[in-house]
């Protein structure tokens, strides 16, 4: 598995097929190796894709980092020096759930490199966005209180990235313990649904200051990682945004947490989406 170099830290990536460049991001802190995501950027290969599956900072074999005002934003400027090392050029950005963030603000903080973006279950509204705060940031921020960088390191969310990067350990156990508990609220406090901007980490002006093509996937009415309104709400400040609406049912995030219950996974029909990515796609970028 290749890895590229970014200063001391390492992402692992793959590149699936060849032609017009696009690059993929799943949710959650799940890798590319999540069932549902290379089979994705497969079907999109078959139609002349270029396809960048990567893990992001803090996901998989690549490497953990704690800066930034936001874990998503050092994710998308991670994405962004990807893209260039790998001399993509301008690329078709995709992504769902935590991908559609990384996705929107690699776009929007990076114009030059972004042809053009997809995207879909975009995480908000009050539920949604605490519930994030309280998964990503919440166990490490009540690990290092009283504790010691090594019960964060021990937690079963950390599980992957020090078992598949054995650098991460160490990395863990060299951090000051108060700068990582300073930046675990940080990071908390960048999902706080108390009226700040739709999109954690990338205000309304900024969203709406992207005017490459956009497609908006609409989220069930039954979704409350997702709401509907928020997808609504997105794709009405983004000048170019076309709403569509996705390829299953209302209940698709529901069903998809049941079956990753039962063995599956909750991408695991994102190769559907690949249809109307290709139509959109041969319209906006002939």
């Amino acid at each position: 598995m290749p890895f590229a170099q970014q200063g001391d830290l390492e992402i692992a990536y793959e590149v699936i097929g060849e032609g017009q460049p696009w690059v993929l991001t799943p949710g959650g802190r799940f890798s590319k190796d999540y069932g549902g995501v290379r089979q994705m950027a497969e079907a999109l290969a078959a139609h002349g894709k270029k396809v960048l599956i990567y893990d992001r900072l803090n996901c998989g074999a690549s490497a953990i980092s704690f800066s930034g005002p936001s874990e998503s934003v050092i994710q998308a400027d991670s994405l962004a020096q990807l893209l260039q090392q790998l001399d993509f050029g301008p690329t078709v950005i995709i992504g769902g759930s935590g991908g559609a963030r990384v996705s929107l603000l690699t776009a929007a903080r990076h114009p030059e490199l972004a042809r053009g973006l997809a995207i879909w279950w975009i995480s908000g509204g009050v539920y949604g966005l605490m519930s994030l705060g309280n998964y990503y940031c919440a166990p490490s921020i009540a690990a290092i209180w009283n504790g010691t960088m090594e019960d964060v390191a021990n937690l079963p969310q950390w599980e992957e990235v020090v078992r598949r990067n054995p650098r991460n350990r160490e990395r863990f156990l060299a951090l000051d313990p108060a700068e990582f508990k300073a930046t675990m609220e940080r990071w908390m406090h960048a999902y706080c649904a108390c009226g700040d901007p739709l999109v954690p980490g990338l205000t309304d002006e900024e969203a709406a200051a992207v005017t490459i093509p956009v497609l908006v996937f609409r989220s069930g009415a039954a979704d409350m990682a997702h709401p509907r309104e928020t997808s609504e709400r997105l794709a009405a400040n983004l000048p170019t945004a076309r709403l569509v609406e996705p390829p299953w049912g209302d209940r698709e995030w529901i069903e998809r947490q049941d079956s990753a219950q039962r063995g599956g996974t909750l991408f695991e029909r994102w190769p559907l989406l690949v249809p109307q990515l290709i139509e959109w796609a041969d319209e906006m970028f002939r």
